[in-house]
C-alpha cells in the first residue's frame, strides 16, 4: 500500500492510499483548498471511478470540508462514525460545548470564526449524508486495505483511527503535531473519554501515527 499525504497549505492533512483495488481518501480538507486537493489527487492518479471509499476520521469542517463534493465529482462513498454524522447535516455546532485547551489555540480560532474563511465555509459547505457508518473494529478488507476501524471518542464523539496490518495509525485530531511537538487533542469534547482512548492507543502495535495536522511520527516519539 503507498500512502501519500496531501498537504493543504500545513492546514489539514488529507491521506490518499493506493491499494490494489484504486484509492481510498482519509479526510477532504476545507472547501478554500479544493484546488490543491485536486492536484494532489490527480498527480497521484486518482480519477472518478477509482476512488473507492472517503474516509473521514470526524465531522469538523477542516476535514469534511470537500466530502460532498468529491463524492459527486469520484462517484465514490462516503464513510464516517454514526456518532459524528450529524455533524455533516449541522455543522454550525461542531465547537458547542466543545473545550479549547491552549491560549493560542483560543485565539486561533476566534480569529478564525471572525474571519471571511470562516464564514465562507460554514455558508457554502455542502451539507450531506453518508453511504457507510464506521464501527469500532470494522474491517476495510472489502476495500483490499488491510486495516480496521478504531473508535476513539474525545476530540469528538465519534473520533475513529485507521489501524494498518502493518502498524500504521491514522489519528485524525487524537493526535497531532503542535509547535513542533506531538500532542493529544487541543479540542476535547470528553476529557474521560480522551484519556481512555489515549491508554489504548498505548496498547495498540503501532509504528507510525500519520496525524490529522502536522507530520507523521514514529510512535517512539510520543
Amino acid at each position: 500500500m503507498q500512502i501519500t499525504t496531501i498537504d493543504l497549505g500545513g492546514f489539514v492533512n488529507c491521506y490518499l492510499l493506493k491499494t490494489t483495488a484504486g484509492f481510498i481518501l482519509i479526510d477532504t480538507g476545507v472547501l478554500w483548498k479544493r484546488a490543491e486537493l485536486e492536484k494532489g489527487l490527480e498527480n497521484a492518479g486518482c480519477k472518478p471511478g477509482n476512488l473507492k471509499l472517503i474516509i473521514l476520521t470526524h465531522g469538523d469542517i477542516d476535514h469534511t470540508g470537500n466530502a460532498s463534493f468529491l463524492r459527486k465529482k469520484y462517484v465514490t462513498k462516503i464513510s464516517i462514525h454514526r456518532e459524528d454524522a450529524e455533524m455533516t447535516q449541522n455543522i454550525e455546532k461542531m465547537l458547542v460545548g466543545r473545550k479549547v485547551k491552549t491560549v493560542t489555540l483560543k485565539i486561533k480560532h476566534l480569529q478564525w470564526r471572525l474571519s471571511g474563511l470562516y464564514r465562507k465555509e460554514i455558508t457554502e459547505f455542502e451539507r450531506f449524508k453518508p453511504d457507510v457508518y464506521l464501527e469500532e473494529g470494522q474491517d476495510l478488507k472489502e476495500y483490499a486495505f488491510d486495516a480496521k476501524i478504531l473508535h476513539i471518542p474525545g476530540h469528538t464523539n465519534g473520533s475513529i483511527g485507521i489501524l494498518t496490518g502493518d502498524g500504521n495509525f491514522f489519528s485524525g485530531d487524537m493526535l497531532v503535531e503542535f509547535k513542533n511537538k506531538p500532542c493529544f487533542a487541543l479540542i476535547i469534547s470528553d476529557e474521560a473519554d480522551l484519556a481512555a482512548s489515549i491508554a489504548r492507543m498505548k496498547k495498540l502495535n503501532i509504528k507510525m501515527v500519520y496525524p490529522g495536522h502536522g507530520k507523521p511520527l514514529p510512535i517512539s516519539s510520543l
